[in-house]
């Protein structure tokens, strides 16, 4: 059966309730490509449940940042402010669990899973321009990466690359090097509210992009009961 590839889920239980709802009894093992927590209301919550069912994590900058192993000056504001009150809101042992979370690529079977990028796990990959050179990097056919916060990818040859729309299902083909995005789970930006992910299935060598609605009102409420930005809920209605 497929993999549940998950990325960017920050904190936001309603979300992820809805995406595993969504995907029930469709997959056998989870992937999650970091960024646990920062910007949502329940990173305890979120935490807990990756550490009893996810099979495979990387870290993201925000699992980094808010456990006090990268400093938060390069956040705006509002994720400045989530951060600190993130980190003072983790028991013992999710901040134990985040800190011991492995940086990528990390190898998992057929598969590279990062964060950012290949070559840096902080990168944003936001264009197919980016990737001029970067075969060298990939140590995998198919690598798995998130941080953007965008649904999609990118597929690569010797001599170019172009992005992957998020429509449907995509063949994985025997000639092509692919980068592929899920998406966020928690906090989308390409404005589709909805929360993002995807299956993957070694077997049938396929990609399928989901999205599915969730409760963002709920979310954003939560949000603000904690006292973070505005900014932070209202962004989850809109998808930016």
């Amino acid at each position: 059966m497929p993999f549940l590839i998950l990325s960017d889920i920050h904190g936001n239980l309603e979300a992820l309730t809805a995406v595993l709802e969504d995907a029930r009894g469709r997959y056998d093992r989870i992937l999650c490509l970091g960024d646990l927590v920062g910007y949502g209301a329940d990173p305890n919550a979120i935490v807990e449940w990756v550490r009893a069912n996810v099979d495979v994590v990387v870290r993201g900058n925000h699992d980094k940042v808010c456990v006090g192993l990268d400093s938060a000056e390069h956040f705006n504001h509002a994720a400045q402010a989530s951060a600190r009150w993130t980190e003072s809101q983790l028991n013992a042992e999710n901040r134990a669990y985040l800190e011991r979370l492995p940086r990528g690529p990390l190898p998992y079977q057929s598969l590279d899973l990062v964060h950012g990028s290949p070559a840096d796990e902080d990168e944003y990959l936001q264009s197919a321009y980016q990737l001029q050179g970067y075969l060298p990097f990939l140590g995998a056919q198919v690598t798995l990466f998130g941080h953007t916060h965008v649904q999609g990818g990118f597929l690569l040859t010797t001599r170019a690359a172009a992005p992957i729309s998020p429509r449907g299902v995509l063949d994985i083909e025997p000639d092509y090097y692919y980068l592929i995005n899920p998406g966020s789970v928690g906090q989308p930006r390409d404005r589709d509210p909805r929360a993002a992910y995807a299956l993957y299935c070694e077997e049938e060598r396929t990609v399928e992009y989901r999205r599915v609605a969730y409760d963002a009102h709920r979310a954003g409420a939560k949000i603000r009961a904690a006292g973070l930005p505005d900014f932070l809920a209202a962004r989850l209605l809109e998808g930016i």
